[in-house]
C-alpha cells in the first residue's frame, strides 16, 4: 500500500515537472538585453517555443536595434541660430557687437496716379479764327530773325500743299489789331504762298507772359539760333522774370537777380554761368555782334571783349577787319584787363592783334548738345569731368600694348 502512494504521489508531481521544463533550456541561453527597457512580459508558452526555435536569427536583429543608438550617437548636434550665438558668451565665431537687423518696413503702397486735369485755360474759351495778315503785326523787339533761307522755301511749299498745320498764337493791341507771340515764321509763309490770311489763337497776355511765351516758343521750335538771337531772348526772360517776381520766398531783394538767372538756366537747361556769358554779349558793338553770328571770332574770346568799353571795341572791330584774324582768348583777356586799368587804345590793339597766337585748341559744346546726356543740375566743371573720365577710360581701353611687339621679337631672336 506505500508502494502505491509513492507511485501515486510520483504520478501527481510529473505534470508540474514538465510545466516547468521548459525554463531549464532559457536559463542556459544568455538574458537578451532589453533595449527599449520595456516591463518585462509575462510567461507565454508560445512565445518561448517561438524566440526557442529561431535562435540564430536574433543577434542579427539586435545589431540592426543598436545602428541607430550609434547613429544617434555620430549625428552633430544642431547649430544654434545665429541670433542665440551671439547673445551667448564665448559663442565662438559669433558677432556679438552685431545688432540684430530690425525688419524692413513694408513698402508704402504707390499713389494713386492724379487724374488727369482740364487743358481749358481760365477765362473765355479759346478758339481758332483766320485773321487777315493786314492785321497781324510782329512782336515789339523780337529777337528772332525771319529768313528767307532754305527751310523757310521748304515751310512754303508744305504750306502750299497742307495749309498751315499749327495755328499761331496773337493778342490783342490796344491801338487795335493783333500782335504775334508764336509763329512769325508761319505767317510769313503763308503770305509767301498766297493766303489770304492765317489760323490764330487769341489770347489775353500780359507783357511779361507774352515775352515768356514768345521766347520758349523759338527757343523749342527753331533748329537754328544764332548766338545774337539767343543772347537778346535771354535777356529779354530775365527782365521779364524779375518784374514778375518769380523768385522763391524768403530770398533778398539783393539777390534777385541771381535767383532769376537760375531760373532762367531751368527753363533752358542751361548752366547759370552759360546764361550770363550769352547775355553779356548784347554788350557787343554791332560790328563785333556780326561777326560772332558768322562765328569769325570765338564764342569766349567775344564773351571778354563784350565787358570792353564800347569805344575801344571799335578799334578791335577794324584790328580783326585789318588783319583777317580775330583775336585768341588770352588777347581778349589781356585786352580786357588793360581796359579795366584805362590804358587800352588803338594803338595797344594793334599791337595785341599782331602778336604771334599760341595755339589753344578748344572744344565748344552749347547746352542742347550737352542737355542729351546731363540733366540741368549738373555745373560745367561736373559735366567736365565727366567727359574726360570716359575718356580717360576709353583710352586705357583702346590703347596699344607697346610690350608685345618687344617680346615676340625676343622670341623671333
Amino acid at each position: 500500500m506505500a508502494d502505491k502512494e509513492k507511485s501515486t504521489s510520483q504520478e501527481e508531481k510529473k505534470p508540474d515537472e514538465k510545466l516547468t521544463s521548459p525554463d531549464k533550456p532559457q536559463a542556459e541561453t544568455p538574458p537578451k538585453e532589453n533595449t527599449d527597457k520595456k516591463p518585462p512580459l509575462k510567461f507565454n508558452p508560445k512565445t518561448v517555443e517561438h524566440k526557442t526555435a529561431k535562435p540564430e536569427k536574433e543577434p542579427p536583429k539586435a545589431e540592426k536595434a543598436a545602428q541607430p543608438e550609434k547613429s544617434k550617437q555620430n549625428e552633430k548636434p544642431p547649430k544654434a541660430p545665429k541670433e542665440k550665438q551671439a547673445a551667448g558668451v564665448g559663442g565662438g565665431k559669433g558677432k556679438s557687437d552685431k545688432p540684430e537687423k530690425e525688419k524692413a518696413p513694408p513698402e508704402p503702397a504707390p499713389p494713386k496716379p492724379e487724374p488727369p486735369k482740364d487743358a481749358t485755360r481760365a477765362g473765355a474759351t479759346e478758339k481758332i479764327v483766320y485773321i487777315d495778315h493786314s492785321e497781324l503785326h510782329p512782336f515789339k523787339n523780337h529777337p528772332f530773325q525771319v529768313r528767307d533761307d532754305d527751310a523757310m522755301k521748304t515751310l512754303v511749299d508744305s504750306v502750299k500743299e497742307r495749309g498751315v498745320d499749327q495755328p499761331a498764337i496773337v493778342r490783342p493791341r490796344e491801338n487795335g489789331g493783333f500782335e504775334l507771340i508764336a509763329g512769325h515764321r508761319r505767317q510769313h509763309a503763308s503770305e509767301l504762298a498766297g493766303l489770304k490770311n492765317v489760323p490764330c489763337v487769341v489770347r489775353n497776355m500780359t507783357d511779361e507772359e507774352a515775352v515768356l511765351a514768345m521766347t520758349e516758343s523759338n527757343f523749342n521750335q527753331r533748329d537754328q539760333i544764332l548766338a545774337s538771337e539767343r543772347a537778346q531772348a535771354l535777356k529779354m526772360q530775365l527782365d521779364a522774370i524779375k518784374r514778375q517776381g518769380a523768385r522763391h520766398t524768403g530770398v533778398a531783394a539783393g539777390d534777385v537777380g541771381k535767383r532769376s538767372n537760375e531760373i532762367v538756366a531751368e527753363r533752358n537747361k542751361m548752366a547759370v554761368k552759360q546764361v550770363q556769358r550769352y547775355i553779356a554779349l548784347n554788350n557787343l558793338v554791332p560790328d563785333l555782334m556780326k561777326l560772332v553770328d558768322d562765328k569769325k571770332i570765338p564764342f569766349t574770346a567775344a564773351v571778354e571783349i563784350s565787358y570792353i568799353k564800347p569805344k575801344n571795341q571799335g578799334y578791335i572791330a577794324v584790328a580783326i577787319d585789318a588783319q583777317q584774324s580775330p583775336p585768341s582768348l588770352a588777347q581778349a583777356q589781356r585786352m580786357r584787363e588793360l581796359d579795366n586799368k584805362g590804358v587800352l587804345n588803338g594803338d595797344v590793339i594793334d599791337g595785341i592783334m599782331l602778336e604771334e597766337k599760341k595755339e589753344d585748341i578748344r572744344v565748344i559744346l552749347n547746352s542742347q548738345e550737352l542737355g542729351k546726356y546731363f540733366s540741368a543740375d549738373k555745373s560745367p566743371k561736373e559735366m567736365k569731368d565727366t567727359i574726360l573720365k570716359i575718356l580717360d577710360e576709353n583710352l586705357a581701353k583702346n590703347a596699344p600694348e607697346i610690350n608685345k611687339p618687344e617680346k615676340k621679337n625676343a622670341q623671333e631672336k
